[in-house]
């Protein structure tokens, strides 16, 4: 057995290949690319008996590579995408996991590709599919908040997604500062912001608070199992909850 591992962050493809030495009991021969252009090298050259692929690589998405080479062996996709992405492996019958995953995502995972190969029902990714699989990211992507629409008393201003670095509750609405440190008043409270965001880009460490991966800038560990996170944009250091560290240290390695 050999399979090809297609995976952008470190964390996780050592993770992926602890999960499957466990699985197996026995070290498994892989290769191992971080992009496309590597992970073409390796395909036009060897054959897998299955492949563990990211969607998201260092030079783009991996549905690009399996529509210009054609792909012969059985892919289980692992990604942080969600909700109409995964409606849509479901509906083409293609194993995956969903990011941060666990030994036993990966097993259930395993087992759902053995039970489509055998019964037949697996579909290997020919144009149609990836295709479907295409218009399903970019309808998940659609599906996320771009903007805020900021009242003023002389107007309005809008408030890029993109710009956000934190947002902190304040009473029955929410402060969104930017990069810069200007502060923005939202009409509307924590929970319903933290549903309409990227769950890739912003991670609710506390009660009160949500925050943007990409302008973090140090993070240091804190007492009570905390972690203390210095965001562009404020003086102050936010602080994970007891209860969100575990999940957040998952988060940074999707």
């Amino acid at each position: 057995m050999k399979i090809l591992i297609l995976e952008d962050e470190i964390p996780a493809y050592k993770k992926l290949v602890a999960f499957v030495n466990d699985y197996f009991e026995e070290d498994i021969p892989h290769d191992w690319a971080r992009s496309n252009s590597e992970g073409k090298e390796f395909l036009v050259k060897n054959s897998y008996n299955f492949i563990l692929s990211d969607i998201q690589l260092l030079d783009g998405i991996s549905f690009d590579l399996y529509n210009e080479i054609s792909i012969d062996a059985p892919i289980i996709f692992c990604s942080a995408h969600d909700e109409y992405l995964f409606q849509a492996f479901n509906t083409n019958g293609i194993a995956y996991i969903l990011k941060p995953y666990t030994q036993s995502d990966f097993e259930k995972a395993i087992e759902k590709y053995q039970s489509l190969f055998k019964q037949g029902n697996y579909n290997t990714l020919n144009q149609q599919t990836i295709t479907e699989l295409k218009l399903a990211l970019q309808e998940e992507h659609n599906n996320y908040k771009k903007r805020f629409v900021i009242k003023k008393a002389k107007g309005i201003q809008l408030l890029n997604v993109s710009e956000i670095s934190k947002i902190e509750a304040s009473g029955d609405f929410c402060i969104a500062t930017d990069v810069k440190g200007k502060r923005y008043p939202i009409s509307q409270n924590l929970g319903s912001i933290h549903q309409e965001l990227h769950p890739a880009k912003f991670f609710k460490i506390n009660r009160s608070e949500i925050i943007s991966i990409d302008f973090i800038e140090n993070i240091e560990s804190h007492f009570k199992n905390r972690l203390l996170i210095q965001i562009t944009g404020t003086k102050e250091k936010v602080m994970t909850s007891t209860s969100t560290t575990s999940d957040f240290r998952k988060w940074l390695e999707q």
